[in-house]
């Protein structure tokens, strides 16, 4: 089994989406397999210092875990840690589109609110995406 410290799955989580954290946990597992961020073997961080990390209560970070083992989607180990699994995970447009779109919204009605104009945001991320930042 691979540990994958080189490009690690970055968690995070929105409390104004609406949706349970717990939820949102799996959502990210998902789509870091579906898009090979993850792949077999892989470990994800442990739930005390996911917990941490994302500053929430480890119950919710269990039941997360939980819910992708009984998905098959990972399996733990006892003392070692907790490991994607071999099951294929695909994740169609649709969902993708609809992950993005709720980012997006968020993202461009609060940087609206600091009087950020939508072409100043859209030149900003072409800045970035070109690494001229």
């Amino acid at each position: 089994m691979t540990e994958n410290t080189i490009n690690p799955i970055k968690f995070s989580l929105d409390p104004k989406s609406g949706v349970p954290f717990y939820k949102q946990i799996i959502l990210q597992v998902e789509m870091a397999i579906a898009d090979k961020r993850l792949v077999n073997g892989d470990q994800l961080p442990t739930v005390r210092s996911l917990a941490v990390d994302l500053s929430i209560n480890p119950n919710t970070v269990a039941r997360s875990y939980n819910e992708l083992e009984i998905r098959g989607i990972v399996h733990t180990q006892q003392g070692t840690g907790t490991f994607i699994s071999d099951k294929v995970v695909e994740l169609d447009e649709i969902k993708r589109e609809k992950v993005l779109a709720s980012i997006s919204r968020s993202f461009i009605s609060k940087a609206g609110s600091y009087g950020f104009t939508l072409k100043e945001i859209i030149e900003y991320l072409q800045t970035i995406e070109g690494g001229k930042e």
